[in-house]
């Protein structure tokens, strides 16, 4: 494979992270630009000045051989269907997090796309930060012994979107399958991908008159021994650190990302900062370029991605229980 072709349906706020990601790779190029928004496909193509096809329609690209593969950034109820639509039709995918709305529909888009042979990514962008991979090479190591338990959050303060992402039908929940996804993949990610056991779930809808929550406490018991709270929220009036920080406390010692340092027993705290270069906003353009880059050397090496189909789903198993954790008011066990 020379060129690789890519349409991006949906072009909302993550597609311009995404856009600029692409067009700073070599051999790369985006053939096709669909949003079921009259014109708004051809505006988001003049602002790059892109050569793409515009359309408001997914039907006439799905058997296009000049299309590798899409990134499908549209509201949640919709990842399923075109997911499944371009992955039968031979196409990689790249999906924006949320997987889906479900597990249910998460099961499904992995069973096309095993059957189909194609692969897809998830897009948990913060397993490509720097300073999140030099905290999970941390604790992999041992530098902090065993981990015993996490917090991570996932918050807004004094803000909160609007929109599809406040209406259930087109998002599946709320703040936490907006946001706490990122507080729970990234706390996955530095405990090495452990299985989740169990789940329980404080949550509600206390700032905003939507029927979707703003304010949820997790907390979920992992197969290595460790346990996570997560904090997700919408309009908080405080948060204890930015989206997906995370802290960990482990039998050596105590460790943060964002701000990210080890503070370890009879050791000086050390701090990491990446080399030669500050970000310009917490979640910033990088990480989203690693991310697509890493995406394309799968593409065309056919390699397995990850976060991919496994770690999409285990996220979207701890939401679901996490969601009938609250509604039941007990332990799920998974």
């Amino acid at each position: 494979m020379n060129t690789v072709n890519i349409a991006i349906i949906g072009t909302g706020f993550i597609a311009h992270y995404h856009a600029r990601a692409l067009l700073s790779l070599a051999d790369v190029n985006i053939a096709a630009i669909i949003d079921t928004k009259p014109g708004a496909a051809q505006k988001f193509a003049d602002n790059y000045n892109l050569n793409a096809i515009v359309s408001t329609d997914t039907a006439g690209f799905v058997n296009r051989e000049d299309i590798d593969a899409v990134i499908i950034g549209t509201p949640n109820k919709f990842h399923l269907p075109y997911a499944i639509e371009f992955l039968n039709h031979g196409k990689d995918v790249f999906l924006e997090k949320p997987m889906a709305l479900n597990t249910t529909e998460g099961k499904k888009i992995m069973e096309t796309a095993i059957s189909a042979n194609r692969l897809v990514m998830v897009g948990h962008m913060w397993r490509f930060d720097e300073e999140v991979m030099y905290m999970k090479e941390a604790v992999v190591s041992g530098k902090l012994g065993k981990i015993i338990k996490t917090k991570g959050y996932g918050i807004h303060e004094n803000w909160g979107p609007s929109g599809w992402f406040t209406q259930k039908q087109l998002a599946g929940g709320g703040a936490l399958i907006d946001m706490g996804v990122h507080a729970i993949d990234t706390t996955r990610f530095i405990l090495d991908d452990p299985k989740p056991l169990k789940v329980y779930a404080e949550i509600g809808t206390f700032f905003g008159d939507y029927d979707v929550d703003d304010t949820g406490i997790i907390i979920i018991t992992w197969d290595n021994g460790a346990t996570s709270i997560i904090e997700s929220g919408w309009w908080q009036p405080h948060m204890d650190g930015p989206e997906a920080a995370t802290r960990l406390f482990g039998i050596k010692g105590y460790a943060s990302v964002f701000p990210t340092f080890l503070k370890i027993k009879d050791r000086e705290r050390e701090e990491f900062k990446p080399a030669g270069r500050e970000k310009t906003e917490h979640c910033d353009q990088s990480i989203y370029t690693s991310q697509m880059k890493y995406f394309i050397d799968c593409i065309r090496t056919r390699k397995k991605p990850s976060p991919g189909l496994d770690e999409g789903l285990t996220v979207l198993k701890i939401v679901d229980a996490a969601y009938r954790s609250a509604s039941e008011n007990k332990v799920i066990a998974l």
